[in-house]
């Protein structure tokens, strides 16, 4: 679905970047090639944002992400 009509932009759109870090409409605006025109679109753009867990990191190159206890 179109999220912002002025840049085309859709929510799966937004839904990448917010999974890849990005937690400002404006940011993921720039990081999509541009700024909000109108900005009707920022408080739903941000919602959409907030509803997606950003991805979690790993904590060392080549450690495993376990918690299970060790002998």
């Amino acid at each position: 679905m179109y999220i912002c009509l002025c840049n085309q932009h859709r929510d799966g759109d937004l839904r990448k970047l917010a999974q890849k870090g990005i937690r400002c409409a404006r940011a993921a605006y720039q990081a999509l090639g541009g700024e909000p025109q109108c900005g009707r679109c920022l408080s739903f753009a941000q919602q959409i944002i907030d509803a997606i867990p950003a991805e979690t990191p790993n904590l060392l190159p080549g450690a495993s992400n376990s918690l299970a206890a060790s002998d």
